[in-house]
Parts: C-alpha cells; sequence; structure tokens
C-alpha cells in the first residue's frame, strides 16, 4: 500500500462488513463538488447490486447502510441539510478509495492531465468524469469502453450527431448531468441491463415512447430537464421502477398508464392536471409503496373528491410528504390575501382537508398554502395522530391567519419552520399549549429547532412562564417580523437554547 494512504482510513475500511464495501467504494465515484441526495446515493447503489435483502425493504436497507458510514466518520452529514440528507467525504477518505478500484474504475473530477490516454489505455468497467468547458471530452472517446457498467459524467461532453449509447450494452448504472441528451436518447433502449438512468439538468426535449421495452430499469431522474414536456404512454410498463424524478420539468400531466407502477417507492414532482371530471390524483390511488412523494399544482384540483382518489391516507409506507399549491415571488405578493377570493381559499381549505397522511408520516413540507386556515388534521391529534412526525415546513402562507394549535402535542417534533406567512400578526397561547396538552409533561417536548421567517406582520407571541413548553431547544430564529420582545416563557423554560437569531423589521 502506498505512503500517501491513510493507515487509520484503511482499517476503517477493513473492519467494514461485506456488504458496506462496495457502497464506501462507490461512493468515491461521486465527485465532491456537485449535491447528491442521500436517496439518489441508494438509488444507485440498489441498481449496482449492492443492496441484498426483500425487494420491499431495499431502500430501508440502504438508508441502514448510509447511515453506517456515518456513524463509522466514513462520510459526514452536511449541516446545511436537514436529516443527514446530504453528505460529504472527507478528502482523506476520498483519496483511498479510488487506490482500492484502480484496476476497474476511473475517475477523473479535476483537470486532469494525459486523461485522453488514460482513456485509451485502461480497461474499465466504471468511468466518473467530472469535465469543465476547458477540458471538454469527445463522447467518441469513451466509446471502446464497452464493458461500461457505471458511466457518470458532469459538465461538458462534446456530443456530434451520430454519436450513440449503443456501445455500452453493459450499462446498470448512466448518470448524465448537464449536457446534451438528445442525440443520445434514441438509442437508449438498446441499454437492456439498465437499472439506473439520470439526466437531470440535461437538454432533454423527448424519451424514447418504447422507454417500456427497458424491463429492469428501477430509478428515473429527468429533474431540471426543463425542455421536456410529457412523458411516454408505455412509462406505464415500467414494472421495476421504484424511483421517478420530475421536478423541474415542463411535465404537467401523466399518462393514464401511471397508476400502473405499483413498485414506485420514490415520486417527485408529480403534476395534478384536471381533464373535465377526472384528476391526475387518482393515479396515485393505487401507488401504496409509496415512501417519498411531492406533489405540484393542487391549486388545480376544483372539487375535495379529487382529493379523496389520492388515498394519502392509506399509503402506511409514506415518510415524506411535499405538497405544493402556488408559489409567491418576491415581497411584491406580500399583499396576495387580498387578491385571492374567499371562495378559492375555502376551496382550497376543503381539498387539504381531505389530504390527509397517514399517522406513520415523518416529514411534511407544505407550499403556497392559500386557505385561512391549515387543514383539520393539523389542528388537534385527536383528528389524525400524526404521533411520527419529525420536521414540519410551512412556506407561502399566503392567506393563513393563525398557526394550528395540534402541533404542541405532537411527541417526535424536532424541527418547526415557517416562512413567509404574511397574513398571521400573533402566536398565541393556543398555538402553545391546545385543550388537549394537559395531559403531557412540556409542550413541543423534543422541538429542537423553531424558525419564523418572513412573517412580517408578526408582532406579539404569548408564552407565560407558568406554561411548560421547549424544554430542550437549541435553535430558534426569527427573520423579518415586527416582533420586538420574546416572550417570558422562552427565557425560563428554553434552558438548553445555544442559537439565538432575531432579525426584526424597522418601524420605519
Amino acid at each position: 500500500m502506498p505512503a500517501e494512504i491513510n493507515n487509520a482510513v484503511y482499517l476503517s475500511y477493513q473492519d467494514l462488513k461485506p456488504n458496506l464495501k462496495p457502497c464506501f467504494l462507490h461512493y468515491a465515484l461521486l465527485p465532491k463538488s456537485t449535491l447528491f441526495w442521500a436517496n439518489t446515493i441508494v438509488a444507485m447503489w440498489i441498481s449496482e447490486g449492492f443492496v441484498h435483502g426483500n425487494s420491499c425493504d431495499l431502500e430501508v436497507l440502504g438508508q441502514d447502510y448510509y447511515n453506517q458510514l456515518i456513524d463509522r466518520n466514513l462520510i459526514e452529514p452536511d449541516k446545511r441539510y436537514v436529516d443527514q440528507g446530504v453528505c460529504n467525504m472527507h478528502d482523506v477518505v476520498r483519496s483511498f478509495a479510488p487506490y482500492l478500484i484502480r484496476h476497474e474504475a476511473l475517475i477523473a473530477h479535476e483537470s486532469e492531465a494525459g486523461l485522453i490516454e488514460k482513456l485509451n489505455s485502461q480497461n474499465i468497467i466504471k468511468l466518473s468524469l467530472l469535465t469543465k468547458e476547458s477540458n471538454e471530452v469527445a463522447w467518441s472517446s469513451l466509446q471502446a469502453h464497452i464493458s461500461l457498467r457505471t458511466l457518470i459524467l458532469l459538465g461538458k461532453i462534446k456530443i456530434n450527431p451520430g454519436d450513440s449509447l449503443s456501445a455500452f450494452l453493459c450499462l446498470r448504472t448512466l448518470h448524465i448531468q448537464d449536457g446534451n441528451f438528445d442525440t443520445l436518447s434514441e438509442h437508449l433502449v438498446k441499454l437492456k441491463h439498465l437499472r439506473y438512468l439520470s439526466i437531470r439538468g440535461t437538454v432533454t426535449s423527448s424519451l424514447p415512447e418504447n422507454i417500456g421495452n427497458m424491463k429492469f430499469l428501477q430509478h428515473i431522474d429527468l429533474s431540471r430537464c426543463e425542455h421536456l414536456e410529457k412523458l411516454p404512454t408505455s412509462i406505464g410498463e415500467l414494472q421495476q421502477l421504484r424511483y421517478l424524478n420530475l421536478n423541474d420539468t415542463d411535465i404537467d400531466s401523466v399518462p393514464k398508464s401511471f397508476d400502473s407502477l405499483s413498485n414506485l417507492r420514490i415520486l417527485y414532482g408529480f403534476p395534478v392536471h384536471m381533464d373535465a371530471d377526472w384528476c391526475s390524483l387518482e393515479q396515485l390511488g393505487p401507488l401504496n409503496q409509496l415512501m417519498h412523494l411531492s406533489i405540484r399544482g393542487l391549486k388545480k384540483i376544483s372539487s375535495p373528491s379529487s382529493a379523496v382518489k389520492a388515498r394519502l391516507s392509506e399509503k402506511l409506507r409514506l415518510r415524506y410528504l411535499y405538497m405544493s399549491c402556488t408559489i409567491m415571488h418576491g415581497d411584491e405578493d406580500d399583499d396576495r390575501l387580498q387578491l385571492v377570493a374567499e371562495e378559492e381559499q375555502g376551496q382550497m381549505e376543503k381539498v387539504f382537508d381531505e389530504l390527509c397522511p397517514p399517522p406513520c408520516l415523518e416529514n411534511l413540507y407544505i407550499h403556497g398554502y392559500l386557505g385561512q386556515r391549515l387543514p383539520r388534521w393539523m389542528m388537534s391529534t385527536t383528528v389524525v395522530p400524526l404521533g411520527s412526525l419529525r420536521i414540519l415546513t410551512m412556506v407561502d402562507l399566503a392567506c393563513c391567519t393563525e398557526l394550528p394549535n395540534g402541533l404542541c402535542e405532537l411527541p417526535c417534533l424536532e424541527l418547526l419552520q415557517i416562512g413567509k406567512a404574511p397574513a398571521i400578526k400573533r402566536v398565541g397561547h393556543e398555538f402553545m399549549s391546545s385543550s388537549h396538552s394537559q395531559k403531557v409533561a412540556a409542550n413541543f417536548p423534543i422541538l429542537l429547532e423553531l424558525t419564523f421567517i418572513g412573517m412580517v406582520e408578526l408582532e406579539e407571541w404569548e408564552w407565560e412562564e407558568k406554561l411548560h413548553a421547549m424544554p430542550i431547544l437549541e435553535e430558534l430564529v426569527i427573520v423579518r417580523c415586527k416582533l420586538t420582545y420574546v416572550p417570558p416563557g422562552l427565557a425560563f423554560h428554553a434552558r438548553a437554547l445555544k442559537e439565538l437569531q432575531i432579525n426584526v423589521m424597522s418601524s420605519t
């Protein structure tokens, strides 16, 4: 072993269980300057065959592998992201892994001299390139590596007319980011063994109509493909599909065969579409294996009965739920509540009352909600016991006039973030203590972080000394509001507070 290889890292690697070693080595293929979410990395591991177990639990097992690498300090959580969703690998650790896989993988994430020569001389099955405009690599220089199983390309790749994917018939993982994929998409279906496909941020106007023939495909990431407007009808034939990301695309509807994707575990950016009396939310009804779900365009729903058909409360594996109605842009929309008709507000309230999540939900994000009151299932734990909820984020509450009074009872709530709620003028006693909370020793018993941002009319926060709440609160952030004092209860009970940030608006 070369002298420059850290011996402590080597010993840590040797101590890993056999199932963790390939996952650790694979992590080194990912450029440190590029953000990769945990569930994307786990999807790669599943596609490569590194995660062994019951097909129903592969994502859970993969997340456990990920957490074990964290526990062993081989990867480090990025504190800017909640719930260890993003991690980094220290340079000392990163320099070790390529040495172990040097005979089967080429990793070039810097402006490396002699890259073309290395491409021509090595027989590899894994290739990871991060290129810059000044160091552009031609697609043709890659095509000799017909045994590639993993291809990760980020940055500028020179793709000419006639270039094709057909040389890479052994590929299981294909990750191309921020390039031009249109020329290559024509031959995509020839990759019969492909499990993982990510073309996020690429110039892509369409996918092959016969993509349903790719029977082994498990993961598709189309996020940030801004020119992509529709999904092929045959996508419903991908019975092995576990992950689909449509965030930041122009896709505004899904084929009616979408509800056949009964194996889906993670679905991001699902578009709400109304067609006469039919609503695309109906396509979500049968998808009861979902663990992560994000829905956009809920403002389009005209009837609560359409929301019922999503059957969210029946999805007993659901852990993360994002629901977006509409988005406010800038301070000029802070008076938006006067532009939203009362009828529209009432309709939104009724729709959300029917979008009731299951009790197993751990992370809830609501964006652009237009109702005056929040959903009834948030107002009291007697309606829906969200006993597993750990993270709650609500942003762009244009018309909401008060916070729900049931949150203080949630036994597992660790992080609460409220952003841009211009109609809320006070945080009252009912927020800090509901009528049912007399039974608990403390309200918000394990809340660690509380954030109020952009509540521009907030002037009052009631919390009396006698009310025991937030006993282990560590971080409180209040930004852009009119609050001129903190309540007495904060100083009396929040003894664990480590970080306090208050930035009030000027009264002039």
